[in-house]
């Protein structure tokens, strides 16, 4: 899974970041979690645990 920027890098959204990877860990501890730094990076992120 990748998490994109649009909730990790707004203060605002830092409960909604923590709850999806904590959402993310419980139901799927086997998943691995990717981090983009725009849009255009996401394939690379996701690449990057592949």
């Amino acid at each position: 899974m990748v998490v994109g920027g649009g909730i990790r890098k707004t203060e605002q959204l830092l409960p909604l970041f923590e709850q999806t990877l904590n959402l993310i860990r419980r139901h799927a501890p086997q998943a691995a979690i990717a981090f983009n730094t725009s849009g255009g990076d996401s394939v690379e992120a996701a690449r990057r645990w592949l």
